[in-house]
Order: C-alpha cells, then sequence, then structure tokens
C-alpha cells in the first residue's frame, strides 16, 4: 500500500523559511487565477450578443420617435 513516504514530496517542515514561504505562495496564486478559457468565451458570447441587439434607427423613424415622446423640434 502507498504512504505519503512513497511521493517523495519535500515536507515543508523540511523546507528552509524562505522556500516554505514562497511554495505557499505559489499555492495561493495558483488558486486564485481563473480558468481563461470560460471566461473569454463567456465575454465572445456576450459580445455577439450585445452586437446583433443594435436596430438601426432610420432618419424618419428618430423624428417620430420623438413626436410620439412630446419633444419640440
Amino acid at each position: 500500500m502507498a504512504t505519503l513516504e512513497d511521493l517523495r514530496i519535500k515536507s515543508i517542515l523540511d523546507m528552509s523559511t524562505d522556500e516554505a514561504i514562497e511554495h505557499l505562495r505559489q499555492i495561493r496564486l495558483s488558486r486564485r487565477i481563473p480558468v481563461r478559457s470560460q471566461t473569454k468565451s463567456t465575454a465572445t458570447i456576450k459580445k455577439k450578443a450585445a452586437a446583433k441587439a443594435k436596430p438601426e434607427m432610420s432618419a424618419e423613424q428618430a423624428a417620430e420617435l420623438l413626436k410620439i415622446l412630446g419633444v419640440k423640434e
């Protein structure tokens, strides 16, 4: 049966203080970094949806809208 000693990973107790702090910093940083492929694809989908949702308005339609809203020229 395998044990922790079989992994041959240096224990944090056996490391120097600076080495242990750097090792813990690397572990913490690796947990904070989001997966880029998920965030990138979501942003791309939102941008494409926003680009499609913009209907263009002609000058006549804009004038009609202003007339309906009661804005005086």
